[in-house]
């Protein structure tokens, strides 16, 4: 059974966890139906530090921020999902309606911005999950964040599904002036009717574009991300989402193959079962002849593109889109990083920031 506005459709044990659940029936029938709805439980973090290092090569950032652990957008095919089996809870169902925030992030961030041996590089926000989920409109952790770097002229980069993000336009424009922030718009798919299953508390597709045309229209560099791509599920759409996030105002453009790492695996063969039946082990079997016969390849320089003949056409298809609908053809240029203001280091444990009294 569909969940209303959740993407997975179960919620099955993480793979650390000890203990196993399985359902049964007790033989006491019910005559209600059981709600369609799930309520999201918002945990507070009491985290040690803030900011991740990265050192993949196929990733093109090395400090991120990530304000939240779990996501309500409920994205299907989010490669994040496992996280939460560290937490002892499912990658499932828990991932989407349990979420952590870090409460004191905006103090985190300016002590890990006043050590002295701090290399200002551009922080990502969103690089696992979104930092402008619904949770934000209430919880104001992203925007805490941001008035940080911004104050202390941080170059930061964001990715996000949401136009929430419109709400911070007044610091990102202002940053940007300074070649300080940038924003990449993830669009999976332009049918509403897909969105509402494959990630279905994102904005809407129309709201997507309008957000690229907003963030543009402030001087904000836009980059529209076609990801992912699943084969036989959004990859016919990949030149007209092209099409319209350059209309819209975006200038430069990504894509990614679908990663199924752990979990994500059954959830996601759950899901196409569930919705696409009628081709779903066509799909699976796409996947693994991009993925060298299995269902998720790590190797870096091929977990984002993967290989063999239709991941070889996906790339051609996507080069050639760039090119007629005028993407990625001037370098982007890469954020500054000279205008950095250290914050001065804390004078005792009462008076943190007594310089911004």
């Amino acid at each position: 059974m569909s969940l209303k506005n959740r993407g997975a459709l179960s919620n099955p044990e993480g793979r650390f966890e000890i203990h196993t659940r399985e359902d049964f029936d007790d033989g006491w029938d019910s005559e209600e139906e059981p709600s369609s709805a799930l309520e999201t439980i918002l945990i507070p973090e009491q985290a040690k530090s803030i900011i991740s290092r990265n050192d993949s090569p196929d990733i093109g950032f090395e400090q991120s921020i990530n304000p939240y652990r779990g996501c309500e957008h409920g994205c299907i095919y989010c490669y994040a999902r496992p996280s939460h089996a560290y937490m002892n809870l499912s990658p499932g169902l828990d991932f989407e309606t349990k979420i952590f925030y870090k409460v004191d992030a905006a103090n985190l961030l300016r002590m890990e911005l006043s050590k002295p041996h701090y290399q200002c590089l551009p922080i990502m926000l969103g690089a696992n999950t979104d930092p402008y989920q619904p949770a934000e409109s209430k919880l104001k952790v992203t925007r805490s964040i941001l008035e940080v770097l911004y104050r202390y002229h941080h170059p930061v980069t964001i990715i996000t599904k949401s136009s929430l993000i419109e709400r911070d336009i007044d610091l990102l424009a202002e940053m940007a002036k300074r070649r300080l922030a940038s924003v990449a718009v993830s669009l999976t798919t332009l049918r509403i009717e897909l969105k509402r299953t494959l990630e279905p508390r994102t904005s809407s597709p129309q709201a997507k574009l309008r957000l690229i045309h907003t963030l543009s229209d402030a001087g904000i560099p836009v980059r529209v991300m076609a990801a992912p791509m699943i084969p036989l599920i959004n990859d016919m759409e990949l030149e007209r989402i092209l099409e319209l996030a350059a209309r819209a105002g975006a200038r430069h453009a990504a894509y990614v193959l679908v990663r199924l790492p752990y979990e994500v695996k059954d959830l996601f063969k759950e899901w196409l079962a569930t919705h696409f039946p009628d081709r779903a082990a066509h799909v699976m079997s796409l996947i693994r002849q991009m993925r060298g016969g299995k269902e998720y390849d790590a190797t870096f320089g091929q977990r984002m593109r993967g290989e063999g003949e239709f991941a070889t056409l996906l790339a051609k298809r996507f080069k050639l889109a760039c090119k007629r609908f005028g993407l990625n053809q001037t370098p982007s240029i890469p954020l500054n990083t000279e205008h950095f203001q250290r914050p001065r280091p804390p004078s005792n444990q009462l008076d943190l920031w007594g310089e911004d009294s």
